[in-house]
């Protein structure tokens, strides 16, 4: 066999396009200087030195005074998986806030488990009011209640406040996935009271995919390690067995990941120094910006986008009053043809819309405008870009309107 010509396929080189979609969006050039710094052993004391920086870093990002605040290596998907996979033993009853495709993520994922799965659900485009969660407390008697904060999906984002009060009442251990809203609206895991909270980079935190930061409560942290199980070949007299069954993955247990990060520093596996890197550097971002700076920011590009959408005549999916700041679902016209659209803004203009998932797959548009997009400028060329491409496929649109009203929204929203 011929060995392949190195030069066949070319450099990388893509094009620079505005990712203004639910995610991911354009990383930070911090962000990405970062990553390109010389790698290190995963021992090496400055290498210990940045993840205990990284965990101190993380804290005031999730709004905690959690000492078990760290990285998984993985996308967002990954710190889901760990927390349910390392917080749930087979059996064990879980009551899902289900609003969305991500809900029913969560399901999914306790299915694989073995868990005995509770629903507690609203429309899509709807949030669970949180007298019936705890309605539904009540009625199964749950060992963890697991939910999603912003639902990208249908963009709603579900009200927290008072759940973890609700889940220490019932015994229950409450998981909270943030992984579209952290770095751009408020992630209060202490006032909240919830146990495990986790996030993800390619988001609000404007960064790419592949780390998810995780925080963990001590209450929680005791579940776990109650269940630790360290594997064979790095067993060492100073980390014990605990009592409870052993988790169901090698790679997403918690305890032992948790040893990793701690000063035992157990063997379990090579952390993505690119990605804690890069992880590292978006909370430097977030944190020297402000964070109600950048919550405020998100604000007035979600109010912006909202404004110029309906300024064309279009009509905003779901609740106005449960809307995440990040993320704007629109539907798509009536004698359109939505992914045409969404193709003409990528060839014509280099942006990138979202479409959407389940019920409202070919229903509505997705706009993001986060992280290092959630910039007044990228909202008003995202605006600019569909007006025309609307009014370019015959569809009827009061040319100009959209950029006024974004601006106006923009400025007038505190």
């Amino acid at each position: 066999m011929n060995p392949l010509d190195p030069t066949f396929f070319g450099d990388i080189d893509p094009p620079q396009r505005l990712l203004m979609g639910p995610g991911p969006v354009n990383a930070h050039p911090r962000v990405l200087r970062a990553m390109a710094a010389d790698l290190l052993g995963q021992f090496d004391p400055e290498m210990t030195g940045f993840m205990n920086q990284v965990m101190a870093l993380y804290r005031p990002v999730f709004a905690t005074e959690n000492h078990w605040t760290m990285l998984i290596d993985g996308t967002a998907r990954a710190a889901i998986e760990a927390s349910l996979v390392s917080l749930v033993e087979p059996g064990d009853t879980v009551l899902v806030v289900n609003f969305g495709r991500f809900g029913l993520l969560l399901t999914e994922i306790l299915g694989r488990i073995g868990a005995a799965v509770e629903q507690v659900s609203a429309p899509w485009g709807e949030i669970v009011p949180i007298a019936a969660i705890a309605e539904a407390i009540e009625r199964c008697g749950p060992k963890v209640v697991a939910t999603v904060h912003g639902d990208t999906s249908t963009t709603m984002a579900q009200p927290l406040e008072g759940l973890g009060a609700l889940c220490k009442a019932a015994g229950a251990y409450a998981y909270v996935d943030a992984t579209a809203t952290l770095g751009g609206m408020e992630i209060a895991t202490d006032r909240w009271g919830v146990d495990v909270v986790t996030g993800g980079l390619q988001k609000c935190l404007g960064g790419p995919s592949g780390s998810a930061p995780i925080t963990i409560s001590d209450r929680a942290a005791e579940r776990i390690f109650a269940r630790r199980h360290v594997e064979q070949g790095i067993r060492r007299a100073d980390i014990s067995d605990g009592a409870g069954p052993r988790i169901g993955s090698n790679y997403f247990d918690l305890a032992m990941i948790m040893d990793y990060w701690s000063e035992k520093r157990l063997n379990h596996h090579t952390e993505a120094t690119s990605m804690l890197y890069a992880a590292r550097e978006c909370a430097r971002v977030a944190l020297g910006e402000g964070l109600e700076a950048r919550f405020l920011r998100h604000r007035k590009a979600g109010a912006a986008m909202t404004a110029g959408l309906r300024a064309m005549g279009l009509t905003v999916f779901g609740d106005d009053a449960h809307r995440m700041t990040n993320v704007t679902g629109v539907y798509i016209p009536e004698g359109v043809d939505g992914e045409a659209i969404r193709t003409a803004m990528r060839e014509h203009f280099e942006i990138e819309i979202g479409t959407a998932f389940g019920p409202l797959v070919g229903r509505i548009w997705r706009l993001g405008a986060m992280g290092y997009n959630a910039m007044k400028h990228k909202v008003l060329l995202t605006l600019g870009a569909l007006e025309a491409c609307l009014a370019a496929a015959g569809h009827p649109v009061p040319l100009g309107a959209a950029v006024p009203a974004a601006l106006k929204a923009w400025d007038e929203t505190a």
